[in-house]
């Protein structure tokens, strides 16, 4: 089932360009869409490697502030 908005942009994108245009500008939505999702997965991995590795610096007695510079 789908919502009346997307039935009718999907009747509209085939009607206007062709049910092989729609399926190949579907799929590549689809792809750019994977990418940024492993693109943001990336940057909280780094985000959170930075953090634990900051945790490590304060446990070991190395640093006393941890620098918001470093997460960043």
């Amino acid at each position: 089932m789908c919502y009346l908005t997307q039935c009718n942009a999907e009747l509209f994108g085939r009607k206007r360009f062709g049910e092989k245009d729609v399926k190949a500008v579907l799929h590549r939505l689809d792809r750019l869409t994977q990418d940024e999702a492993r693109t943001a997965e990336a940057e909280i991995l780094n985000v959170i490697y930075g953090l634990v590795q900051n945790m490590n610096v304060v446990m070991d007695g190395e640093q006393t502030l941890i620098h918001s510079s470093t997460i960043c």
